[in-house]
Protein backbone atom coordinates (compact mmCIF):
# COMPACT_ATOMS: atom_id res chain seq x y z
CA UNK A 1 0.00 0.00 0.00
CA UNK A 2 0.95 3.32 -1.04
CA UNK A 3 1.46 5.73 1.78
CA UNK A 4 1.74 9.97 0.72
CA UNK A 5 3.17 12.38 2.97
CA UNK A 6 1.03 15.38 3.26
CA UNK A 7 1.63 18.94 5.45
CA UNK A 8 -1.54 20.76 7.09
CA UNK A 9 -1.18 23.97 7.20
CA UNK A 10 -4.40 24.77 8.87
CA UNK A 11 -3.73 28.35 9.13
CA UNK A 12 -5.98 30.82 10.70
CA UNK A 13 -9.75 31.57 11.45
CA UNK A 14 -11.95 28.86 10.10
CA UNK A 15 -8.58 27.07 8.91
CA UNK A 16 -8.17 24.24 11.38
CA UNK A 17 -12.02 23.58 10.96
CA UNK A 18 -11.89 22.97 6.93
CA UNK A 19 -8.67 21.54 6.89
CA UNK A 20 -9.19 18.78 9.45
CA UNK A 21 -12.51 17.90 7.59
CA UNK A 22 -10.76 17.76 4.24
CA UNK A 23 -7.93 15.78 6.07
CA UNK A 24 -11.06 12.85 7.25
CA UNK A 25 -11.97 12.68 3.78
CA UNK A 26 -8.54 12.08 2.24
CA UNK A 27 -7.98 9.34 4.38
CA UNK A 28 -11.33 7.99 3.71
CA UNK A 29 -10.77 8.21 0.49
CA UNK A 30 -7.27 6.45 1.29
CA UNK A 31 -9.19 3.18 3.36
CA UNK A 32 -11.43 2.86 -0.04
CA UNK A 33 -8.83 3.22 -2.62
CA UNK A 34 -5.91 1.52 -1.23
CA UNK A 35 -3.36 4.26 -0.36
CA UNK A 36 -2.77 5.49 3.37
CA UNK A 37 -1.79 9.31 4.25
CA UNK A 38 0.36 10.56 7.10
CA UNK A 39 -0.44 13.71 7.92
CA UNK A 40 2.17 16.23 9.54
CA UNK A 41 1.31 19.65 10.50
CA UNK A 42 3.15 22.95 10.07
CA UNK A 43 2.64 26.58 10.89
CA UNK A 44 2.09 29.61 7.81
CA UNK A 45 0.64 32.67 8.49
CA UNK A 46 -1.03 34.46 12.23
CA UNK A 47 -0.81 31.40 13.58
CA UNK A 48 3.28 31.20 13.24
CA UNK A 49 4.05 34.84 13.70
CA UNK A 50 2.25 34.42 17.31
CA UNK A 51 4.07 30.91 17.80
CA UNK A 52 7.56 31.98 16.03
CA UNK A 53 7.34 35.58 15.24
CA UNK A 54 7.26 34.97 11.28
CA UNK A 55 4.20 34.16 9.27
CA UNK A 56 6.45 31.63 7.41
CA UNK A 57 9.17 29.61 9.49
CA UNK A 58 11.66 27.96 7.68
CA UNK A 59 10.21 24.64 9.01
CA UNK A 60 7.43 24.59 7.43
CA UNK A 61 9.23 25.22 4.34
CA UNK A 62 11.19 22.09 4.67
CA UNK A 63 8.62 20.20 5.72
CA UNK A 64 6.71 20.96 2.49
CA UNK A 65 9.58 20.65 0.58
CA UNK A 66 9.89 17.08 2.12
CA UNK A 67 6.05 16.01 1.30
CA UNK A 68 4.39 14.45 -1.60
CA UNK A 69 1.89 17.42 -0.95
CA UNK A 70 0.51 20.22 0.93
CA UNK A 71 -3.25 20.89 1.91
CA UNK A 72 -3.37 24.89 3.55
CA UNK A 73 -6.87 26.29 5.14
CA UNK A 74 -6.72 29.88 5.06
CA UNK A 75 -4.95 32.94 6.47
CA UNK A 76 -5.04 36.59 8.22
CA UNK A 77 -7.54 38.20 10.05
CA UNK A 78 -7.66 41.54 11.63
CA UNK A 79 -5.41 40.65 14.98
CA UNK A 80 -2.73 41.09 12.75
CA UNK A 81 -3.71 43.71 10.01
CA UNK A 82 -1.37 46.22 11.78
CA UNK A 83 1.23 44.42 11.29
CA UNK A 84 4.35 45.99 8.44
CA UNK A 85 3.35 43.86 5.19
CA UNK A 86 6.30 41.54 5.14
CA UNK A 87 5.25 40.84 8.59
CA UNK A 88 1.56 40.03 7.91
CA UNK A 89 0.44 36.69 7.63
CA UNK A 90 -0.37 36.99 3.64
CA UNK A 91 3.36 37.27 3.48
CA UNK A 92 3.72 33.67 4.66
CA UNK A 93 1.54 32.75 2.27
CA UNK A 94 3.32 34.17 -1.09
CA UNK A 95 6.33 32.87 0.21
CA UNK A 96 5.81 29.56 0.59
CA UNK A 97 4.30 29.80 -3.30
CA UNK A 98 7.52 31.22 -3.88
CA UNK A 99 9.65 28.63 -1.75
CA UNK A 100 8.41 25.93 -3.50
CA UNK A 101 8.56 27.00 -7.01
CA UNK A 102 4.49 26.83 -7.14
CA UNK A 103 4.35 29.46 -9.99
CA UNK A 104 1.01 28.02 -11.30
CA UNK A 105 -2.74 28.65 -9.90
CA UNK A 106 -5.39 26.32 -11.50
CA UNK A 107 -9.00 27.63 -10.19
CA UNK A 108 -11.61 25.85 -11.25
CA UNK A 109 -14.99 27.80 -10.92
CA UNK A 110 -17.96 25.68 -11.93
CA UNK A 111 -21.84 25.05 -11.38
CA UNK A 112 -22.74 21.95 -9.30
CA UNK A 113 -26.48 21.26 -10.85
CA UNK A 114 -27.59 21.16 -6.38
CA UNK A 115 -26.34 24.70 -6.48
CA UNK A 116 -27.81 26.30 -9.94
CA UNK A 117 -30.24 28.88 -7.97
CA UNK A 118 -27.76 29.91 -5.45
CA UNK A 119 -25.86 31.79 -9.08
CA UNK A 120 -26.81 35.24 -9.24
CA UNK A 121 -27.31 35.07 -13.33
CA UNK A 122 -30.02 33.93 -14.98
CA UNK A 123 -30.45 30.65 -16.39
CA UNK A 124 -30.36 31.98 -19.81
CA UNK A 125 -26.55 33.73 -19.17
CA UNK A 126 -25.43 30.36 -17.90
CA UNK A 127 -26.32 27.86 -20.42
CA UNK A 128 -26.31 24.77 -19.96
CA UNK A 129 -23.59 24.62 -17.95
CA UNK A 130 -20.69 26.73 -16.24
CA UNK A 131 -17.49 25.20 -15.76
CA UNK A 132 -14.51 27.62 -16.15
CA UNK A 133 -10.56 27.02 -15.49
CA UNK A 134 -8.67 30.04 -14.30
CA UNK A 135 -4.71 29.57 -14.66
CA UNK A 136 -3.04 32.29 -12.99
CA UNK A 137 1.26 32.97 -12.46
CA UNK A 138 1.56 33.30 -9.12
CA UNK A 139 5.19 34.05 -8.17
CA UNK A 140 5.63 37.00 -10.02
CA UNK A 141 4.41 39.93 -10.99
CA UNK A 142 3.29 43.52 -8.99
CA UNK A 143 2.68 41.10 -5.86
CA UNK A 144 6.56 40.21 -6.17
CA UNK A 145 7.61 43.51 -8.07
CA UNK A 146 10.08 45.93 -6.37
CA UNK A 147 7.76 47.91 -4.00
CA UNK A 148 8.47 50.56 -1.52
CA UNK A 149 8.02 54.34 -0.16
CA UNK A 150 9.82 57.74 -1.44
CA UNK A 151 9.07 61.91 -1.30
CA UNK A 152 7.55 62.91 -4.36
CA UNK A 153 6.56 66.95 -4.57
CA UNK A 154 6.73 67.10 -0.43
CA UNK A 155 4.26 64.02 0.02
CA UNK A 156 4.37 60.29 0.78
CA UNK A 157 3.83 58.12 -2.04
CA UNK A 158 4.37 54.75 -2.80
CA UNK A 159 4.63 51.97 -5.16
CA UNK A 160 4.59 48.75 -6.35
CA UNK A 161 6.13 47.19 -9.62
CA UNK A 162 4.40 45.13 -12.29
CA UNK A 163 7.48 42.90 -14.16
CA UNK A 164 7.47 39.99 -16.07
CA UNK A 165 10.43 38.25 -18.18
CA UNK A 166 10.24 36.06 -20.76
CA UNK A 167 10.75 32.61 -19.17
CA UNK A 168 8.47 33.48 -16.42
CA UNK A 169 5.54 34.26 -19.29
CA UNK A 170 6.82 30.86 -21.12
CA UNK A 171 6.44 28.26 -17.86
CA UNK A 172 2.95 29.35 -17.38
CA UNK A 173 1.53 29.62 -20.85
CA UNK A 174 2.66 26.22 -21.34
CA UNK A 175 0.25 25.65 -18.14
CA UNK A 176 -2.25 27.08 -19.69
CA UNK A 177 -1.81 25.88 -23.45
CA UNK A 178 -1.72 22.11 -21.49
CA UNK A 179 -4.51 22.60 -19.59
CA UNK A 180 -7.22 23.92 -22.74
CA UNK A 181 -5.24 20.86 -24.82
CA UNK A 182 -7.04 18.40 -22.29
CA UNK A 183 -10.25 20.13 -22.15
CA UNK A 184 -12.00 22.10 -25.02
CA UNK A 185 -9.33 23.47 -26.81
CA UNK A 186 -9.69 26.71 -26.38
CA UNK A 187 -7.67 29.38 -24.33
CA UNK A 188 -8.35 32.91 -23.79
CA UNK A 189 -5.48 34.93 -22.81
CA UNK A 190 -6.17 38.07 -20.25
CA UNK A 191 -3.84 41.47 -20.09
CA UNK A 192 -3.89 44.89 -20.44
CA UNK A 193 -1.23 44.81 -23.66
CA UNK A 194 -3.24 48.72 -24.56
CA UNK A 195 -1.81 50.54 -21.86
CA UNK A 196 1.13 48.00 -19.65
CA UNK A 197 4.70 47.33 -21.53
CA UNK A 198 4.36 43.87 -19.42
CA UNK A 199 1.13 42.88 -20.44
CA UNK A 200 2.50 43.74 -24.04
CA UNK A 201 5.36 41.23 -23.50
CA UNK A 202 2.97 38.80 -21.87
CA UNK A 203 0.76 38.86 -25.07
CA UNK A 204 3.62 38.73 -27.66
CA UNK A 205 5.07 35.70 -25.96
CA UNK A 206 1.96 33.65 -25.15
CA UNK A 207 1.17 34.19 -28.89
CA UNK A 208 4.39 32.85 -29.94
CA UNK A 209 4.55 29.63 -27.77
CA UNK A 210 0.99 28.99 -29.23
CA UNK A 211 2.20 29.18 -32.48
CA UNK A 212 5.08 27.17 -31.75
CA UNK A 213 4.02 24.37 -29.91
CA UNK A 214 0.38 24.98 -29.10
CA UNK A 215 -1.18 25.14 -32.92
CA UNK A 216 -4.10 22.76 -31.98
CA UNK A 217 -5.22 25.10 -29.30
CA UNK A 218 -7.37 28.30 -30.42
CA UNK A 219 -5.91 31.24 -28.94
CA UNK A 220 -7.91 34.15 -28.15
CA UNK A 221 -6.73 37.71 -26.13
CA UNK A 222 -9.42 39.59 -23.86
CA UNK A 223 -8.38 42.87 -21.86
CA UNK A 224 -8.95 42.30 -18.22
CA UNK A 225 -11.49 44.80 -18.11
CA UNK A 226 -13.33 43.17 -20.73
CA UNK A 227 -13.05 39.92 -19.48
CA UNK A 228 -14.39 41.02 -16.24
CA UNK A 229 -17.44 42.32 -17.69
CA UNK A 230 -17.96 39.31 -20.30
CA UNK A 231 -17.64 36.67 -17.07
CA UNK A 232 -20.78 38.40 -15.99
CA UNK A 233 -22.09 39.04 -19.36
CA UNK A 234 -22.03 35.37 -20.76
CA UNK A 235 -19.53 33.12 -18.91
CA UNK A 236 -20.45 29.87 -20.83
CA UNK A 237 -17.73 31.49 -23.68
CA UNK A 238 -14.80 30.77 -21.61
CA UNK A 239 -13.70 27.32 -21.24
CA UNK A 240 -9.64 27.90 -19.83
CA UNK A 241 -8.64 31.64 -18.82
CA UNK A 242 -5.22 32.61 -18.78
CA UNK A 243 -3.78 35.48 -16.89
CA UNK A 244 -1.37 37.46 -14.93
CA UNK A 245 -1.24 37.10 -10.59
CA UNK A 246 -2.71 40.02 -9.86
CA UNK A 247 -5.57 40.04 -12.95
CA UNK A 248 -5.92 36.21 -12.07
CA UNK A 249 -6.45 36.96 -7.94
CA UNK A 250 -9.54 39.29 -8.95
CA UNK A 251 -11.25 37.59 -11.70
CA UNK A 252 -11.03 34.28 -9.89
CA UNK A 253 -13.06 36.32 -7.51
CA UNK A 254 -15.75 37.21 -9.69
CA UNK A 255 -15.91 34.15 -10.95
CA UNK A 256 -16.72 32.42 -7.88
CA UNK A 257 -19.09 34.41 -6.97
CA UNK A 258 -20.78 33.37 -10.44
CA UNK A 259 -20.93 29.60 -9.45
CA UNK A 260 -22.94 30.48 -6.08
CA UNK A 261 -20.91 30.55 -3.42
CA UNK A 262 -16.99 30.92 -3.19
CA UNK A 263 -17.25 29.03 -0.15
CA UNK A 264 -17.09 26.39 -3.14
CA UNK A 265 -14.64 26.45 -5.13
CA UNK A 266 -11.29 24.60 -4.46
CA UNK A 267 -7.31 25.77 -6.27
CA UNK A 268 -4.29 23.74 -6.69
CA UNK A 269 -0.47 25.30 -6.72
CA UNK A 270 1.41 23.71 -9.50
CA UNK A 271 5.11 23.87 -10.00
CA UNK A 272 7.25 21.91 -12.54
CA UNK A 273 7.32 18.67 -10.17
CA UNK A 274 4.56 16.69 -9.04
CA UNK A 275 4.28 18.19 -5.48
CA UNK A 276 1.67 20.80 -5.10
CA UNK A 277 -0.26 23.66 -2.76
CA UNK A 278 -4.06 23.15 -2.47
CA UNK A 279 -6.12 25.89 -0.70
CA UNK A 280 -9.97 26.89 -0.81
CA UNK A 281 -10.48 30.12 -2.47
CA UNK A 282 -11.97 31.67 0.17
CA UNK A 283 -10.41 33.72 2.86
CA UNK A 284 -10.20 32.75 6.97
CA UNK A 285 -13.65 34.07 7.82
CA UNK A 286 -12.47 35.28 10.87
CA UNK A 287 -16.20 36.16 11.89
CA UNK A 288 -17.55 32.42 11.99
CA UNK A 289 -14.01 30.72 13.53
CA UNK A 290 -14.87 28.38 16.12
CA UNK A 291 -18.53 28.76 15.63
CA UNK A 292 -18.51 25.40 13.56
CA UNK A 293 -20.44 26.67 10.92
CA UNK A 294 -17.66 27.00 8.39
CA UNK A 295 -18.49 25.36 4.74
CA UNK A 296 -15.96 22.62 4.47
CA UNK A 297 -16.42 21.92 0.73
CA UNK A 298 -14.19 23.74 -1.07
CA UNK A 299 -11.35 22.38 0.93
CA UNK A 300 -12.10 18.80 0.60
CA UNK A 301 -12.58 19.33 -3.22
CA UNK A 302 -9.05 20.62 -3.18
CA UNK A 303 -7.96 17.19 -1.67
CA UNK A 304 -9.54 16.03 -4.79
CA UNK A 305 -7.39 18.06 -7.12
CA UNK A 306 -4.68 17.03 -4.79
CA UNK A 307 -5.82 13.78 -5.67
CA UNK A 308 -5.60 13.92 -9.25
CA UNK A 309 -2.98 16.28 -9.86
CA UNK A 310 -0.28 15.29 -7.10
CA UNK A 311 -0.69 12.02 -6.53
CA UNK A 312 -2.24 10.69 -9.91
CA UNK A 313 -5.44 8.69 -8.41
CA UNK A 314 -8.39 10.18 -10.50
CA UNK A 315 -10.91 7.55 -9.96
CA UNK A 316 -10.52 8.56 -6.27
CA UNK A 317 -10.30 12.55 -7.00
CA UNK A 318 -13.89 11.97 -8.71
CA UNK A 319 -15.20 9.79 -5.91
CA UNK A 320 -14.64 12.53 -3.42
CA UNK A 321 -16.08 15.22 -6.07
CA UNK A 322 -19.32 12.52 -6.94
CA UNK A 323 -19.64 12.56 -3.04
CA UNK A 324 -19.57 16.45 -2.81
CA UNK A 325 -22.37 16.80 -5.28
CA UNK A 326 -24.33 14.01 -3.61
CA UNK A 327 -24.04 15.70 -0.26
CA UNK A 328 -25.17 19.10 -1.39
CA UNK A 329 -28.29 16.71 -2.45
CA UNK A 330 -29.52 16.39 1.33
CA UNK A 331 -27.49 19.37 3.56
CA UNK A 332 -26.09 22.81 3.32
CA UNK A 333 -23.52 24.85 5.18
CA UNK A 334 -25.43 28.04 6.48
CA UNK A 335 -23.85 30.05 3.66
CA UNK A 336 -25.58 27.90 1.04
CA UNK A 337 -28.68 27.38 3.12
CA UNK A 338 -32.08 25.93 0.63
CA UNK A 339 -35.13 25.81 2.32
CA UNK A 340 -36.11 22.11 2.94
CA UNK A 341 -32.73 21.19 3.21
CA UNK A 342 -31.39 19.80 6.25
CA UNK A 343 -28.50 22.74 7.85
CA UNK A 344 -25.88 21.07 8.82
CA UNK A 345 -22.37 22.14 10.43
CA UNK A 346 -18.77 21.83 9.53
CA UNK A 347 -18.38 18.35 11.10
CA UNK A 348 -21.16 17.22 10.46
CA UNK A 349 -21.08 18.30 6.65
CA UNK A 350 -17.44 16.43 6.67
CA UNK A 351 -19.27 13.18 8.25
CA UNK A 352 -22.00 13.33 5.33
CA UNK A 353 -18.79 13.36 2.19
CA UNK A 354 -17.48 10.47 4.45
CA UNK A 355 -20.29 8.48 3.99
CA UNK A 356 -21.17 9.55 0.56
CA UNK A 357 -17.86 8.27 -0.54
CA UNK A 358 -17.87 5.14 -2.65
CA UNK A 359 -15.34 3.80 -5.52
Amino acid sequence: MKTYRIVLLKGDGIGPEIVTQAARVLKKAGGIFGFSVEFEEALLGGSAIDAAGTPLPQETIEKCKAADSTLLGAVGGPKWDGLPGPKRPEAGLLGIRKALGLYANLRPSMIFGPLREASPLKDSVIGGQLNVMIVRELTGGIYFGERGYKTVNGADAAYDTEMYSVPEIERIARVGFRTARERSGRLCSVDKANVLESSRLWRKTVTRIGKEEFPDVQLSYLYVDNCSMQLVRDPKQFDVILTTNMFGDILSDEASMISGSIGMLPSASLGDGKAGLYEPVHGSAPDIAGTGTANPLATILSTAMMLRYSLGLPDAAKAVETAVVKALETARTPDIRTPGLREVGCEEMGGIVCRLLHP
